[in-house]
Formats: C-alpha cells, structure tokens, sequence
C-alpha cells in the first residue's frame, strides 16, 4: 500500500542549561515566535517560510546537545521499514509513536506520524510499496 513522507523540521536538542537562550537567540534569528507544545513541553517551534518547514529547539533530559531532522509520515511502519531497506536502523520506539532511528553513518532522526489526510501528492513524496 502506497503512504506519503516529506522532510519536515530541523530540531535543535540542548540541554537544559542551555534552553532559555537558545530558544531566544533561535527566535531571533528566524523571526518567528517559538510555541511551546502543550503535550510536549520540552518542544518549541514555529514553521518557518511558506509554513512547509519547520524548526523545533528541544530540552533534552540528558544527552549532548546536537542537530536532528524529522520526517513526517502517513504511515510510520511504513516508513522506517523503506528506510531501513536504504541502510537505516530502528533505535527507540517513543510512546508507541514514533521512531527514533540511526541512518547508515550512526547519525539520529526521528520518523514521526502526521495526521490521516495531512500529506498528500501535493506536499509530500508518494512511495509505492
């Protein structure tokens, strides 16, 4: 069954130390007003240009600040089993949600569900299974 994915945001992961400012410095430097997820508190983001992309700084409970990309997907199993075929590995189920995975040089991103009907031929890469 075919399903839909795009590259969808660029997150920053910080720690929590770091949070505050560069939440600030990022607001700064896009424009745009981070919002906090009321669901995910760790999360800010805005979508930026035309709304199509967005950027995410995360708190981190532990770990090293980094960089990471989300794709968004009508079809989570979907996704990360074509991704793994290309040399991916699965990491960490979150929530029974999503999937943090590792791409064939150990470098982390996230395979992340958008709701039925939000991706379609229009903004998003259709793959045949």
């Amino acid at each position: 069954m075919p399903h839909y994915s795009k590259l969808c945001r660029i997150v920053i992961d910080v720690e929590e130390r770091h949070h505050a400012d560069e939440l600030a410095f990022w607001q700064g430097a896009t424009g745009a007003a981070m919002e906090n997820f009321p669901s995910f508190p760790e999360f800010h983001g805005a979508m930026l240009g035309d709304g199509d992309f967005g950027l995410l700084v995360q708190r981190l409970g532990e770990g090293p600040a980094g960089v990471h990309l989300d794709i968004h997907t009508d079809d989570v199993e979907a996704e990360t089993a074509r991704l793994e075929r290309l040399g991916a590995k699965r990491v960490q189920n979150v929530e029974g949600r999503w999937w943090i995975m590792e791409d064939p040089a150990g470098l982390r991103f996230c395979v992340i569900p958008d709701p039925p009907g939000t991706l379609h031929d229009g903004n998003a890469r259709r793959w045949e299974d």
